[in-house]
């Protein structure tokens, strides 16, 4: 088996799912499982939706209309016939999705997100599925809910690997061409639940484990994985190989073109993951295995923006210790803090991190009732790992330095 995931960017029009049908020919497509992610900027769109769904319930239909109508532009342009039953069927996806809105009562934003945002991906692999069965490419459409299960940690669910294993082995057929969702899963209530953005890459890499794949494939419209973004640097360059370990590490600080948790199943069985160019697929990328660092080796630079900076001090000059680091990391893991970078001196502890879940007033009214509190809003953190001097100096070149911290291998910067 090989698993392949085309990302959003790849399906993004009705070219883009032509392409998709092109590249398979191109590479084979036999025993292969296909994941697809919602097509463009779909994710992006459902995000309105359920924002429109809580505070701007005027402007919801409008907001729904415009997912349809993105969606059935594409039909038209790849489907010459009206009466073609995948009309029929994506409308009765968005059915679907009218029906949910009209009945949930519950208010849980969390568990609305999970519910909703799936619709992209659900009708992203409905209209590839049709199509390539339409160009000679045979393929079952599989619902991934009822392969991954996870808890109802909604947003960020965790797998529930036994069940998982389990419902692959046993009803997942390894002999013909599979389209299936990214990104998603399922709690034991059979609630949809959501793996973190970009999880559609963590999606491959479990279906890579439980079918004891030959290799896993992302294809991008990147050539490969590249030592830093190029929408933020330039002049960025192609990492032709890559060891689990390095991969992991920029992983963990934030590199984009791998989801942090797809490695890891990956190299417990030595599975080799390649990053590819959809529009050249013959050319060979960069791929991430067994081996030793870096090739070429060169500095990785890695920027998220809109963290948050939040600095500490005890109000009485005592000194930071072990219990109130404990109790810091209680409220950052209460509030669902997702923490970046931690620094700490004796009698002050800083720690940057994402918001995601905008608990940040909670969290400072907690933190204040302890501590001398200072925070700093929509900061950015840059990573760069086998730094330079040439490379900290880019960074650092007309930006506020608001913390600084190396290792050996790391520097991390937080600018504002």
């Amino acid at each position: 088996m090989r698993v392949f995931k085309f990302g959003g960017a790849s399906v993004k029009n009705a070219e883009g799912v032509k392409n998709l049908a092109s590249v398979l020919s191109q590479v084979g497509h036999e025993k292969t499982l296909v994941i697809v992610s919602a097509m463009g900027k779909t994710t992006n769109a459902l995000e309105v939706v359920i924002k429109n769904y809580f505070d701007h319930k005027q402007e919801l239909q409008s907001a729904i209309q415009d997912v349809k109508k993105f969606h059935n532009q594409i039909l038209l342009d790849l489907f010459d016939n009206t009466q073609h039953p995948v009309f029929k069927s994506v409308s009765s996806i968005f059915e679907d999705l009218d029906y949910f809105l009209s009945k949930n009562k519950s208010p849980d934003y969390n568990f609305v997100y999970d519910q909703v945002i799936g619709y992209g991906e659900l009708v992203s692999t409905t209209i590839v599925s049709a199509y390539l069965n339409d160009s000679g490419l045979k393929n079952q459409w599989l619902d991934v809910r009822e392969y991954i299960k996870t808890d109802d940690y909604y947003r960020r669910a965790n797998v529930d690997w036994e069940q998982t294993l389990s419902n692959i082995k046993q009803n997942f057929d390894t002999s013909v061409l599979n389209i299936t969702q990214g990104f998603l899963g399922s709690d034991a209530n059979n609630f949809t639940t959501t793996l973190g953005r970009e999880g559609s890459d963590y999606t491959a890499a479990i279906f890579a484990y439980c079918l004891n794949a030959e290799s896993v494939t992302i294809w991008k419209d990147v050539p490969g994985v590249l030592n830093a973004d190029p929408r933020y640097f330039e002049n960025a360059q192609l990492l032709h190989t890559i060891s689990y370990r390095e991969a992991i590490e920029l992983a963990f600080y934030g590199a984009s073109v791998i989801h942090p948790k797809t490695l890891q199943p990956l190299q417990q069985k030595e599975i080799p993951l390649h990053v590819k160019s959809f529009l050249n697929p013959k050319n060979a990328g960069t791929c991430v295995g067994k081996g030793s660092g870096l090739e070429p080796n060169i500095p990785c630079y890695i920027v998220k923006k809109d963290q948050v900076l939040v600095s500490l001090s005890s109000l009485d000059f005592s000194y930071i210790v072990e219990e109130n680091i404990s109790e810091i990391f209680k409220l950052l893991h209460l509030y669902k803090m997702k923490v970046d970078v931690i620094q700490n001196s004796a009698i002050s502890f800083s720690v940057c991190f994402e918001n995601s879940y905008n608990n940040l007033e909670r969290l400072l009214q907690h933190l204040k009732a302890k501590f001398k509190v200072t925070a700093y809003e929509n900061v950015s953190l840059y990573t760069v790992r086998h730094y330079n001097e040439q490379a900290v100096a880019s960074i650092e070149k007309g930006k506020k330095l608001l913390l600084k911290q190396l290792t050996q291998e790391t520097i991390q910067i937080v600018t504002k």
